[in-house]
């Protein structure tokens, strides 16, 4: 109670404004500054237990290019309506935070927070929200908002809106301001839009990979339509490639891995394919030519690709979710005598998502993967630089 104006002091809104229009009196204007450092304190205490409140969040940043990282605390906003509070258990390492850490695809904003391939609880739902419940499974992606409106949005390829995705970490945050934070943290809040519901039942840590993984090997085998008993490339066989491997055998594809590394052949037969061979035997790589119906390159650096391309039947395709450079090595006359096609792909969009998670639970695969504690990010980053990944590194966050 305000003795100075007789009346209970209200509770801040959740947006933190006060219910409270004014102070009346002249006393109560004399005591207007207490009351208000009083009430603001009382706010932020109860923001802050309040599972749908702005917090600070402990995560593991970089701080520079060379991929030491540190603890660092960073905001979390406060759950809007339509928005779901996930606190983090499994954050998978992709290739894609060692490229933007190193800065390969242009200096990113340090601190950075990388991490888009999670898997969590959810602890918080906003008033609107109709697809989570408090301790629901929940996994967040490679993007955590869009437009909502374009032609691609509307087709379900919020990943390609035409005005602006924001990607998961390193994107500038629309809602926030600043960039955005990824996995690397001990929580995320998302709009419940850009949240993907994962079954009850599964490998959380082995499920967090596809979230970037799965959906970028998964989208080409929808989009160029792979059927049952057609012939599937997949070159190289880290992080993604196994996870190609995996998903275009359980679609019933005569699955054939190339790689770099002898030890993967017997691992790419026990994930499914049927044959396996190292790019340095030639006489290998010359029995494939003209046999493929759809290739996937899942090598993160460019590399010459005509002798793959090479290998495909007239009129099929070679797609490329690996390199993100400039293309190396493919010559117009070949490609133009054979009439193949060098196409590109990244990730899928929201629905595409959920569909390769259902068919991932229906069919029972998950990602082969290392466990590691937060303190090892940056040492598991450089063996995935020299291909010594088995096949990804998965961070236990409940370490943090």
């Amino acid at each position: 109670m305000c003795e100075a104006c007789n009346q209970k002091a209200e509770i801040l809104t959740r947006e933190g404004e006060s219910r409270r229009s004014f102070l009346g009196g002249t006393a109560a204007m004399a005591t207007a500054p207490l009351a208000a450092a009083a009430l603001s304190s009382e706010a932020k205490a109860q923001e802050a237990a309040s599972p749908l409140g702005a917090s600070n969040v402990q995560s593991w940043a970089a701080f520079d290019t060379s991929g030491s990282f540190a603890p660092h605390t960073i905001p979390r906003r406060a759950a809007g309506p339509k928005d779901v509070v996930v606190e983090i258990l499994y954050s998978s390492i992709c290739h894609s935070d060692i490229h933007t850490y190193k800065g390969d695809w242009g200096m990113p904003t340090f601190p950075l927070v990388p991490g888009h391939e999670m898997v969590g609880r959810v602890t918080g739902v906003g008033a609107e929200v109709t697809k989570f419940r408090e301790g629901d499974i929940a996994g967040v992606g490679t993007m955590v908002d869009s437009c909502g409106e374009c032609a691609n949005c509307l087709a379900d390829r919020e990943q390609n809106c035409l005005n602006g995705t924001t990607f998961t970490y390193n994107s500038p945050d629309k809602i926030s301001g600043g960039v955005t934070y990824g996995g690397y943290s001990k929580k995320i809040v998302v709009k419940e839009d850009f949240a993907l519901r994962i079954p009850p039942g599964v490998d959380l840590a082995g499920f967090a990979p596809l979230l970037c993984a799965g959906i970028t090997t998964f989208s080409p085998l929808n989009h160029w339509d792979l059927q049952p008993g057609q012939r599937y490339g997949v070159i190289g066989m880290g992080g993604l490639g196994h996870l190609a491997v995996k998903l275009a055998a359980a679609k019933g594809a005569e699955v054939v891995v190339f790689t770099t590394s002898k030890d993967k052949l017997e691992d790419a037969k026990s994930f499914g394919a049927s044959e396996a061979y190292l790019w340095s035997d030639e006489d290998a790589m010359h029995r494939q030519m003209g046999s493929f119906d759809l290739m996937l390159s899942t090598v993160p650096v460019a590399y010459p690709m005509q002798p793959f391309l090479n290998m495909l039947k007239l009129d099929k395709t070679l797609v490329n979710v690996g390199a993100l450079f400039p293309i190396e090595g493919a010559h117009g006359m070949m490609m133009g005598f054979g009439r193949q096609s060098l196409a590109g792909s990244m990730t899928g969009g929201i629905a595409e998502t959920q569909r390769v998670i259902d068919f991932a639970a229906h069919h029972g695969i998950a990602a082969t993967y290392e466990m590691i504690t937060p303190d090892q990010i940056g040492a598991a980053c450089e063996k995935v630089v020299r291909k010594q990944a088995r096949y990804r590194y998965v961070i236990d966050m409940t370490k943090a």
